[in-house]
Parts: structure tokens; C-alpha cells; sequence
């Protein structure tokens, strides 16, 4: 055992958060950056809302410890501070792609020749599918009008590249915040900057950014962000998504109107003709899903606690351990470190290995749960609030010893269903 990182975990103040969560029976979970583990504290919440729907039934929309008729409201005035936001400018709402389309249909507005929605290629999968639809629905093709910045090396994209791509042509930017592979952490400002310096509206993903990274969302000036909360924020798979608009744009129509996002106190006199909430509320189109809402009470109250700076830097420590232990340890195995090495790093890590799926099943066979992504990455999430540096140390010696001994070869390198 290294010496160093029981050193590290002793003088952790974040150390006692771990007991806090349900860690896997025998297992080193480093896979936070897809699903999140559950907490007791996110238990209790959710068991506080099934026990308020047993005992008030209807009445539990007004009444109550926390009434549900505003839950999403308070669960968004919870996650602002994790953005950047300002009071009423978050809501927990859909999803990251029900959130992408409500904010592509209200922001992008073609006109003339300024018909283009710009994104790049390397982000998520469903980001573009919902931006191609997006400018289908408008009937326009989406191979000439979706322009998708290049990567120079395929891990990494240049800032400069992005903002040269600004064009008098462009309608609307969508980007992510970090990328999903590789983990670079975009530099926001700089491009809010220049979209804002070019009249365009820009908005982010922050799937891989909320509860890891800091931010300043309303300070920058970007028009809007989205995230989905079964990350970092832990609130359990499928949890209510959240989305970022900024107070500029208040009293705005949304491109997707829905029942919820009346303002609250006409809501209920069910007129045909829609008063839209003044705030990011305006943006919620159905129903809140209240049980999906749930968890996300008791998990952000850790994160209120602790503080998105503190997260960020013992989450920065962790990665920046696994990294030298990597270095030092599995250089002869023919790994290539796929994120930055420097503060443009998220919160998780990328290997490259051809053989990357046979040892992915053969770190899960060993206790150590990873992440695969296609074609050859290996992501590693260590996460703040629950993992320790002895889990850092153990993860990279098991895959060591799984690289010495040839354990991979028992495995097909094919990816499961879910990878």
C-alpha cells in the first residue's frame, strides 16, 4: 500500500462524506461520472415525499414540509450556486435533451442568411441528434446548415478554432462545458465573450461540469445551459434535469410551452392564453416528475455544505494522484493518457487502450467499475465526496496486475449493451 495515499485520505476534510453514501459491497466505484451512488441523505428524501404523498394525497401540492407546487423552483434555487446562476435564474426540470430542445426552439430564431446552429464533434451523441431535428423541424438540412467544429487530434478542441467559426452564418452555439471523453474543460468565458461580441446566443451542456467544476453562468453572460443531475450531483438514474437562463432574457416566450410554465399564482385559473412565469420557470412543459425530484434535496444538501471549491480541489487532487500512479506504474502497457494535465481537466480521466472493453471487464471482474466508451476509452472517475486516495492507489495496482498477468485476454474486447 502506498504510504502516500493513506497520508492523502487522513488529511482529507472532505473524508467523512464517504459514510455518507452506499459504497458497493466489495467494490472501488469509479464510474460517478455516468451514475452517481446513492446517499442517505437522498434515500431519506425521497422516502419524505412518498410519506407526504401517503398522508396529505392531493394536498401535498400546497402543503406540507415542502409543498410540491414548488418544488422544482427550490431544488433550482439549490443548484445556482453550482452554476453561477442568480435567484430564479435555474429550474430543475427534463431532461438534458427535453431541455436542449426547449432551449433550441425558444433561442434559435434563423433569419436571411443567419441559418446555421454551430456545435462540435466530439460531443454526446444526443446533442446533435436533438440540434439536426431541431433544424429539420425548421426545414432545413442539417449537412449544410449544422456546422460541427473539428478536432485537430480527436480528444481536444481549440478554443480559437470554435470562435473562428462564429460566423455572420451562425444562428445559435451549443457546446458542452466538458467534454464527455476526454474531460477538457472548456474555457467558457472566452467563448461566451465572443459569441456575445458577435450577437450570437451561445448555451452549454454541463452534464460533466455541475457539482465538478465551478462556474459563472449570469457573471459570463451565456444565454443558457443545460445538465442532467445522475452525475456528480447523485440524484439517482433517470433524476429531473435542470437547465440555466440568464435574467436578460426573462419574460421570454418559450419555443415549448406547457401548463407548468404559467406564472404560479394564474396557473390555476386555467385560461387559454398563457402567463408565462418571469423567470426560468417560463421553461418547464409538463408536470414535475416529484419522485425523480426527490433525491436531489438531500444530495445537494451535501454540496451546499461542502462547496463547489472544495469539491473541485480534492477532485482535481484525486485525478492528479491517479495520473502520477498511472505514469509510474503502467507506462509499459501501451496506455495513452487521453485528458489534459493541467487545470482544463474535468473531474474524471480517459485511457486509451486498444484492447480497452477486455480491460474494462476485467477491472469489473476484479471489483473496480469503470467506464467504457467506444472505441477504446477507459474513463476513471474519482470522485470527491465518496472516493478516497487509497481507492486511487488500489484501482491502478489491480489494473497493473491485470496488465502483467494478461487477465484481459479472458474477455471479448467488445462493449456490453450499456457501456
Amino acid at each position: 500500500m502506498d504510504l502516500r495515499a493513506k497520508e492523502l485520505d487522513r488529511n482529507d476534510a472532505l473524508a467523512g462524506y464517504r459514510k455518507e453514501f452506499y459504497i458497493p459491497d466489495g467494490k472501488i466505484y469509479m464510474d460517478g461520472n455516468s451514475l452517481g451512488l446513492l446517499s442517505k441523505r437522498a434515500e431519506r428524501t425521497l422516502y419524505e415525499l412518498l410519506d407526504s404523498w401517503k398522508v396529505l394525497g392531493i394536498d401535498g401540492w400546497t402543503e406540507g414540509e415542502r409543498p410540491w407546487f414548488y418544488l422544482s423552483e427550490q431544488i433550482g434555487e439549490m443548484m445556482a450556486p453550482l452554476v453561477g446562476g442568480m435567484k430564479g435564474e435555474v429550474i430543475a426540470t427534463g431532461s438534458t435533451t427535453t431541455n436542449l430542445h426547449q432551449m433550441t426552439s425558444t433561442f434559435y430564431k434563423p433569419k436571411g442568411k443567419k441559418t446555421k446552429i454551430l456545435a462540435d464533434e466530439l460531443n454526446f451523441p444526443s446533442d446533435i441528434y436533438a440540434l439536426k431535428s431541431q433544424l429539420q423541424l425548421k426545414g432545413y438540412d442539417p449537412a449544410e446548415h449544422f456546422i460541427q467544429v473539428k478536432s485537430a487530434d480527436g480528444r481536444y478542441l481549440r478554443e480559437t478554432d470554435i470562435i473562428d467559426a462564429m460566423t455572420d452564418e451562425v444562428a445559435l452555439i451549443v457546446l458542452p462545458a466538458v467534454l464527455y471523453r476526454s474531460g477538457q474543460v472548456l474555457d467558457m468565458e472566452r467563448l461566451v465573450e465572443a459569441a456575445n461580441e458577435r450577437s450570437i446566443p451561445i448555451g452549454f451542456d454541463l452534464c460533466h461540469s455541475i457539482g465538478a467544476i465551478e462556474h459563472s453562468l449570469h457573471d459570463w453572460g451565456a444565454d443558457f445551459a443545460f445538465w442532467c443531475t445522475y452525475k456528480h450531483l447523485n440524484g439517482g438514474p433517470g433524476s429531473v434535469g435542470g437547465l440555466f437562463i440568464h435574467e436578460r432574457h426573462f419574460g421570454k416566450t418559450p419555443g415549448l410551452a406547457g401548463w407548468f410554465g404559467s406564472n404560479k399564482q394564474s396557473q390555476f385559473d386555467m385560461n387559454h392564453t398563457m402567463d408565462v412565469a418571469g423567470d426560468a420557470g417560463a421553461y418547464q412543459i409538463g408536470t414535475p416528475h416529484l419522485l425523480s425530484l426527490a433525491p436531489l434535496i438531500g444530495s445537494l444538501e451535501m454540496l451546499q455544505e461542502v462547496g463547489i471549491n472544495q469539491i473541485r480541489s480534492k477532485s482535481f487532487q484525486l485525478t492528479d494522484y491517479m495520473m502520477e500512479l498511472i505514469r509510474e506504474h503502467l507506462s509499459d502497457y501501451g496506455f495513452t493518457i487521453g485528458n489534459p494535465d493541467n487545470e482544463s481537466r474535468g473531474a474524471h480521466l480517459l485511457l486509451e487502450h486498444p484492447e480497452a472493453a477486455r480491460i474494462c471487464k476485467a477491472l469489473k471482474a476484479d471489483g473496480v467499475v469503470p467506464d467504457f466508451r467506444a472505441p477504446n476509452g477507459i474513463r476513471l472517475a474519482p470522485v470527491a465526496l465518496y472516493n478516497s486516495f487509497v481507492d486511487v492507489w488500489q484501482t491502478v495496482e489491480k489494473l497493473r496486475i491485470i496488465m502483467e498477468e494478461k487477465r484481459y485476454e479472458q474477455f471479448e474486447n467488445k462493449r456490453g449493451v450499456v457501456a
